[in-house]
């Protein structure tokens, strides 16, 4: 499968890892330019691109940037990519460590929505509760017991089903967190979020997360 990954984190830097190891194709941007990630690329034998050409032709596309970066991502961003290209958005609000204030998303917009607006196409939300090293260190065969389980968001079931299929390879089960509304139940300050119990864990979590954002995760 043809992956682009636009961001090379401690998230973006490990699905490159997995992902390249598992035999995808994979090109990985950031924002400081290819030759920035020439190391990287000797490790895994990704292609280092720029952001606007990291979704052509992709089958699946991750967003995994700050928040605050969003907006300043290429315009047409997904325009180049595979028909029915499947975004995953990786992102989480930190207003007072990171991102500042976004007023849409203090008014209760889920993260992910606001996200989707941004770019200006669908996203499923995937990986943004998950430690970089689990993607590493976690995996395990489909059926084992005690698999860790990650939430997928978002409204499209044949993409978020393609997201669900390629976190399966990666070694997690997963949980439908339900639309992209619902997303807010897997955010930071949630009982999901940082979670690394099996699905029936994730399952409960999920029930028991409040739309109430606490005073930690606002501006």
């Amino acid at each position: 499968m043809k992956i682009g990954i636009i961001g090379a984190g401690n998230i973006g830097g490990n699905l490159t890892r997995r992902l390249t190891a598992l035999g995808h194709d994979v090109s990985v941007a950031n924002s400081r330019g290819p030759e920035t990630l020439s190391a990287l690329v000797e490790e895994t034998g990704a292609t280092a691109v720029t952001a606007a050409e990291a979704a052509r032709g992709a089958q699946v596309v991750v967003v995994t940037v700050p928040l605050k970066a969003v907006p300043g991502l290429p315009a047409g961003l997904i325009d180049g990519a595979a028909e029915g290209v499947a975004v995953i958005d990786t992102g989480n609000y930190y207003p007072q460590q990171r991102d500042g204030r976004i007023a849409a998303i203090e008014d209760g917009t889920p993260e992910s929505r606001w996200t989707e607006e941004q770019i200006g196409h669908p996203v499923i939300k995937a990986f943004n509760g998950t430690y970089a090293q689990d993607i590493l260190s976690n995996g395990l065969p489909k059926g084992s017991p005690g698999r860790q389980a990650l939430p997928v968001a978002g409204d499209d079931a044949a993409t978020k089903q393609v997201v669900r299929d390629l976190i399966d390879e990666l070694g997690f089960d997963t949980v439908d967190a339900g639309d992209l509304d619902d997303s807010w139940r897997q955010q930071p300050g949630t009982p999901v979020y940082g979670h690394q119990g099996d699905a029936e864990a994730i399952v409960k979590a999920l029930a028991e997360a409040s739309p109430e954002r606490t005073a930690e995760w606002r501006a």
